[in-house]
């Protein structure tokens, strides 16, 4: 990080403001994001769905996502940062809300479908916005904190699981139980922005003027940008490792090394446990080595986890493999995010772009790892993220900061 000039003790506190309202936004993505997941049995079951209905069913969360990812840009050009991510909470908790009428009131698959699609555009240009707005508050205070945001949105899923299975234990229904999800984050971030600076970024000051066509036309133009795609390179690598884990860690721990499903799940614990720490610790160590170091430094570890994941011959090396892999993939994303937000001009375009990257990771790598494990077995499958990590590693130097 370049050295931030000398701040006053008014600046400092509205920086401190700042920061944690890019906490608070990241921790209810997440708090909606688990409590949604964290009820798909009872979404299932209300209303009598298939396996393959409810992944059709999904597909609304995941079409809405990329349709907010696309608008994000342009919504914080005519909004301003403040305005635009209440648009977009509002939409998220909407979207909650309608899932559970659709779920408990009014049972309806289309009807939630639509609910669904709706919460994932709220989800996707929230995503778009709070990556941008955290990495100007991490410039402005001169530390790394991006992987220390992306902690929250894990303690979000944490608190969103937790909340879900309490709901589900307590015999709640998704109606009550989403209800009361959306009240909470859209309260959150009516508070939270009143902490973000009142006016768009001057860096992006002519972008109010311009036309739909050319806002249209500069979020394209980002993607020929060849140091852009190596960060997508570096963030499609360490997100298909982070999202291969959180879809087929636990059944490959149970189908591929014989563990029981309760074992299995531990592991998949012991994984999600390493992110956060990796995320939590990330921010100094990135302040004293820099992203490149750090990012080859991540790749070596978590490649070194898969291999022994895969090949580990007891359940203690097992844990072992899980852990150094959780680690290993843990600052990919946060960090690719404050690498395309480093040239300020078209920040969210270029945030946009890579994280479309990161969204078609985790929207493809179920399914090929799927097919290929039908094939030559789930921890053979895995070779292949491997091979990203790999590719991950060696674009890190993308990755370097602008010279100050």
């Amino acid at each position: 990080m370049t050295n931030s000039p000398v701040i006053t003790t008014a600046t400092r506190s509205g920086l401190i403001g700042w920061r944690n309202a890019v906490f608070a936004a990241f921790f209810i993505s997440g708090l909606g994001l688990a409590s949604w997941m964290s009820r798909v049995p009872a979404v299932r079951d209300g209303l009598g769905l298939d396996t393959a209905q409810v992944g059709l069913l999904i597909f609304g969360l995941s079409a809405g996502s990329v349709i907010g990812l696309l608008i994000a840009a342009g919504q914080l050009a005519r909004l301003g940062a403040r305005r635009a991510m209440l648009v977009s909470v509002s939409m998220s908790a909407t979207g909650l809300l309608l899932m559970g009428a659709g779920v408990s009131l009014v049972p309806s698959a289309p009807f939630v479908f639509a609910a669904l699609a709706v919460f994932g555009v709220g989800m996707g240009s929230l995503d778009v916005m709070m990556n941008v707005e955290g990495a100007a508050a991490e410039r402005a205070i001169g530390r790394t904190l991006m992987p220390l945001m992306h902690a929250c949105f894990s303690l979000g899923t944490v608190v969103g699981a937790l909340g879900g299975a309490a709901a589900s234990a307590l015999h709640i229904s998704v109606f009550w139980h989403l209800l009361v999800m959306a009240v909470l984050i859209l309260g959150t971030i009516v508070v939270a922005v009143r902490f973000l600076p009142s006016v768009v970024d001057n860096t992006e000051e002519d972008a109010p003027t311009q036309t739909w066509r050319e806002r249209l036309h500069d979020s394209f133009a980002v993607w020929r940008d060849r140091k852009l795609l190596l960060i997508g390179l570096i963030v499609l690598g360490m997100t298909f490792a982070e999202g291969s884990a959180n879809d087929w860690l636990a059944l490959a721990s149970v189908d591929g090394h014989g563990l029981s499903n309760t074992d299995g799940a531990i592991v998949f614990g012991v994984f999600v446990a390493a992110m956060t720490v990796g995320r939590v610790i990330g921010g100094p160590l990135l302040d004293r080595f820099g992203r490149v170091q750090v990012l080859r430094a991540c790749a070596v570890v978590g490649i070194a986890g898969l291999v022994l994941f895969i090949l580990a011959p007891t359940t203690p090396l097992v844990i072992v493999g899980t852990l150094l892999w959780g680690i290993g993939a843990s600052l990919g994303f946060p960090v690719g995010m404050s690498a395309a937000a480093d040239d300020s001009k078209n920040a969210a375009a270029r945030v946009s772009a890579v994280a479309i990257i990161g969204y078609f990771a985790f929207l493809v790598g179920p399914p090929v790892l799927g097919l290929l494990g039908e094939t030559w077995g789930i921890l053979n499958a895995l070779y292949l993220v491997l091979v990203l990590m790999v590719l991950a590693g060696l674009a890190a130097p993308a990755a370097r900061p602008h010279a100050a």
